[in-house]
């Protein structure tokens, strides 16, 4: 609720949640749109003979998911966000679009810029970029690919300014100071992911999780732009 409030979420708004995941914050946002006349759109996972299958049964679990209580959920819009897709709303439309730790995927995908720039297309003027990202230590080095899941927040400003945006305000509602950013399987060693393993591989139920369930969710950034008007 902090985080939303921060960001400016208003009940008649058209909101774009690039790569929705599995709808954990779909879950909060769509019912509040469509009580109060807003539209819910989720940018999901490229689609097509060369998408990730993995990612392609999350689309179908979200979609069916949504669509399946019309009188909680409304009407979500669907479309989708990668390389080589096109707008995910008519330019101008939207007036919030959300980064909701997705920044170090599209990092390792190579459609970072691409993102931002697809949000700023698709934000009216005075449209809001709303970001959570988890955040490297200033003093850290930044993996080109963020493949910890760990982005600096200095380079983030920077990919938003390269698109237009103008920064608003940051805050502290999600930072964690007890994260040390340093874990075995990068951020997903902590909960809610909670890996024991490389991802992939088997879990290994000799893994000592006490330290991380202690560290809690990592420290993360919250970020708020603007598009010029």
């Amino acid at each position: 609720m902090e985080t939303l409030r921060f960001f400016g979420l208003q009940p008649r708004m058209t909101v774009v949640e690039f790569w929705p995941g599995s709808g954990w914050y779909t879950d909060i946002i769509a019912p509040y749109l469509a009580k109060g006349g807003g539209t819910y759109v989720a940018a999901l996972f490229p689609e097509g003979p060369t998408a990730d299958p993995a990612q392609a049964a999350l689309n179908a679990a979200f979609q069916s998911r949504f669509s399946a209580d019309k009188k909680l959920y409304g009407e979500p819009q669907f479309t989708t966000f990668g390389a080589a897709s096109g707008p995910v709303v008519p330019a101008g439309t939207a007036d919030l679009c959300l980064f909701l730790r997705t920044i170090h995927g599209w990092m390792a995908a190579g459609v970072a810029e691409k993102a931002f720039s697809d949000a700023f297309a698709a934000l009216r003027p005075g449209g809001v970029l709303g970001i959570e990202q988890h955040r490297l230590s200033p003093e850290g080095d930044q993996d080109p690919v963020a493949a910890n899941g760990y982005v600096q927040e200095a380079f983030v400003r920077q990919l938003a300014a390269e698109a237009g945006f103008v920064f608003v305000e940051g805050s502290e509602i999600n930072a964690n100071e007890t994260d040390t950013k340093n874990h075995p399987f990068g951020v997903d060693t902590l909960p809610p992911t909670r890996l024991t393993a490389p991802r992939g591989q088997p879990a290994n139920p000799e893994f000592d999780r006490s330290k991380y369930e202690t560290i809690g969710e990592s420290d993360r950034m919250t970020l708020k732009f603007r598009k010029p008007e």
